[in-house]
């Protein structure tokens, strides 16, 4: 339940529209329910302004199916289960669909995958999510899938490392143009203090595991990234395009 979905259930109560009884039983899932393996929090879109998402790994396939069924009739934004594998997501899928919500939108991030029930309602602001290599890809997927799903409409520009920096700089309109842009990179981690260093904009750095020995399976990214010379840019965790695309909605009004 978000705040606007509140506002209307006591004014729906105020005017006489919806019985106390029904709005209790609607508030009594707030702030979050039990389902024994799992405490689904309802309360989190109206404390943080945004929903709650399954993390799919570590999970059943029929745990996340309970879990996407209950934040889909106990709440009215954006249901999202992210890193899931195939029987994750077929078994929350068809449990969405026996509860009547048959609407979904699947997205490849490498062996996983993305799945959104509703979207936000339409935001504005020219998100640009940058990849340094297609090695990346996956991880930038799973950041425009969250993006989108919080009612945002980002653009990718893949395959832009430093290695060929001129190819970065045939898009630099783009760069310009964008009120945030989110650089998903491995390796070096270098793309996101070339970025940081062009762009007023806020600039959300994601260190991959993409790489060869030394990249440490990321975290040469990560370190590179939190020492940049570009001053202001945020890092959030290595493969994290989940935060990433959080972090950009918590920026932009």
């Amino acid at each position: 339940m978000d705040r606007f979905a509140l506002e209307s259930l006591l004014a729906d109560v105020s005017s006489g529209a919806c019985p106390v009884e029904d709005a209790v039983r609607r508030l009594r899932r707030l702030p979050f329910a039990d389902l024994g393996f799992a405490r689904v929090d309802h309360h989190r879109q109206l404390r943080q302004g945004l929903p709650e998402a399954v993390y799919g790994p570590g999970k059943s396939a029929p745990q996340c199916a309970a879990i996407v069924r209950e934040l889909l009739e106990g709440s009215v934004g954006p249901v999202l289960l992210t890193r899931a594998n195939p029987a994750q997501v077929d078994a929350s899928v068809l449990e969405a669909t026996w509860a009547g919500f048959d609407e979904h939108q699947v997205t490849a991030t490498g062996d996983l995958a993305t799945v959104t029930w509703r979207h936000a309602p339409a935001r504005t602001g020219r998100i640009l999510v940058v990849t340094a290599g297609t090695a990346d890809l996956p991880v930038a997927e799973e950041c425009r899938a969250v993006l989108d799903a919080l009612g945002f409409t980002p653009s990718l520009l893949s395959d832009c490392g430093v290695a060929g920096v001129h190819r970065l700089l045939t898009s630099f309109d783009e760069v310009a143009d964008a009120d945030a842009i989110v650089v998903v990179a491995g390796m070096e981690g270098a793309l996101a203090s070339l970025i940081g260093g062009v762009t007023a904009a806020p600039v959300v750095a994601v260190p991959t595991s993409v790489g060869y020995g030394a990249a440490f399976e990321g975290l040469t990214a990560l370190l590179a990234m939190l020492a940049s010379c570009a001053s202001g840019i945020t890092v959030v965790g290595i493969d994290n395009g989940f935060g990433a695309a959080c972090a950009v909605a918590r920026m932009l009004p």
